[in-house]
């Protein structure tokens, strides 16, 4: 003969529900208390944590966004073939490597007529992938230049002019120049370099090379000199860049391996992520602080809540619901209240965020700086908000299960 089931056991998940929402809305007023209380905690960490994952994120993106930080420079000149630098390009650290020629090879007058020119400027080898031309339609090739915008504003130019490109030597007690019709391919915004320069053709820079040692050049209208035979291509030196920022240290190490001094933005890269540590060391500190407290705050108020109502939970034990149904009840109220306290606190995390966010767009101290949070650091606050709130459940269950049937007899 079957036994029909106790009332624990046609207990329905639906009926504690109901039966948690109905209490804390008959006492609204300590459930708000609790849930501001929460909410007290929620909303200023994730404010405090959206201002600092915004505040490193820009300077990363100041950082990322500005190849020059990327750039290793090489202070001392030597004597490298192509083979060196294929060595150079296979470093997993390395995202473009280009040779240089010697210093005096990599200067030239450009004139646009008599009242526009420019005498000694810079010419910079320069190929498909380089970081500083990212972003150009198209890149230097043959006589095709990209000039800096300083050295465009100064010649009058703009994309599809062109300028001559003229270089001179003394041979053979001779004054010689050379000469070469170029075209403005592209302009390069002074915010990525601010010197008046031209990017140009490898090929070019070497046939420079080539022409102030003596050799003739077709390329240049000077067929008289040296004839042309096997020139070795040396290289003085390399314009080199990382592929990314936590590449550069790396690159340095193996170019200061072979004894070649270098430059480069190390330490501004250091500094961005000795700030990040130190924001969130600090943040760290901040966030487990309150949550202990909030921890030691719902545990208290929890705590005094089942004392206040050991008659309803011992009238509950009377009817049939054993410590599961009890265990359930008080967790569905902790979660119920963590999710209201959650939601309220990133209402005013959004609230607070646009008012820095306008604030801080406005300001000549910080501009560009915001307070943003990611979908997964909303999900990963929301888990440590529950499980604080695990935590508040089960020493507010303990506290209940203490509570004996017969309680709701004697107080009656």
């Amino acid at each position: 003969m079957s036994q029909s089931p106790s009332p624990v056991r046609s207990c329905r998940a639906g009926l504690i529900l109901r039966l948690a929402i109905q209490d804390l809305w008959h006492d609204r007023q300590v459930s708000l208390c609790i849930a501001a209380a929460l909410v007290a905690v929620i909303a200023p960490l994730l404010l405090l944590f959206g201002l600092k994952h915004g505040v490193v994120n820009q300077l990363q993106r100041e950082l990322l966004d500005d190849p020059r930080n990327l750039e290793i420079r090489m202070l001392t000149s030597g004597s490298y073939d192509e083979s060196w630098l294929d060595e150079v390009r296979a470093h997993p650290g390395v995202g473009f490597a280009i040779g240089q020629t010697r210093s005096l090879n990599t200067q030239a007058d450009l004139l646009r007529d008599r009242q526009h020119f420019l005498e000694g400027v810079e010419l910079i080898p320069t190929a498909a992938g380089d970081p500083l031309l990212a972003g150009q339609a198209r890149h230097p090739e043959s006589t095709g230049v990209v000039l800096s915008e300083p050295a465009a504003r100064r010649l009058g130019v703009s994309v599809g002019d062109r300028l001559t490109l003229a270089a001179s030597r003394r041979l053979e007690g001779q004054q010689e120049r050379g000469q070469l019709q170029v075209e403005v391919i592209g302009l390069l915004a002074a915010a990525r370099f601010a010197r008046p320069a031209a990017f140009v053709d490898l090929s070019l820079l070497i046939e420079l090379e080539r022409f102030r040692d003596g050799h003739a050049s077709s390329l240049l209208g000077v067929e008289h000199g040296a004839q042309r035979g096997d020139y070795p291509v040396r290289f003085a030196r390399a314009r080199i860049f990382a592929r990314e920022g936590d590449a550069v240290a790396g690159v340095v190490e193996a170019l200061e391996a072979q004894r070649i001094e270098t430059a480069s933005r190390l330490a501004e890269i250091d500094n961005v992520r000795a700030i990040s540590r130190v924001l969130g060391l600090i943040f760290g500190v901040i966030a487990a602080t309150a949550l202990v407290g909030c921890l030691a705050s719902m545990a208290g108020a929890f705590m005094a809540n089942v004392d206040r109502k050991r008659r309803e939970y011992a009238v509950l034990r009377l009817l049939g619901f054993q410590r599961p149904a009890i265990a359930a009840f008080i967790a569905l109220q902790v979660g119920l209240l963590t999710l209201l306290a959650f939601g309220v606190g990133l209402g005013l995390f959004a609230l607070g965020s646009a008012i820095f966010n306008r604030a801080l767009a406005t300001s000549h101290m910080a501009a560009g700086v915001v307070s943003h949070i990611t979908p997964a650091h909303a999900l990963i606050a929301l888990a440590l908000t529950l499980g604080v709130a695990l935590l508040v459940a089960v020493i507010g269950v303990l506290r209940a299960f203490n509570i004996q049937p017969a309680e709701s007899l004697r107080e009656a």
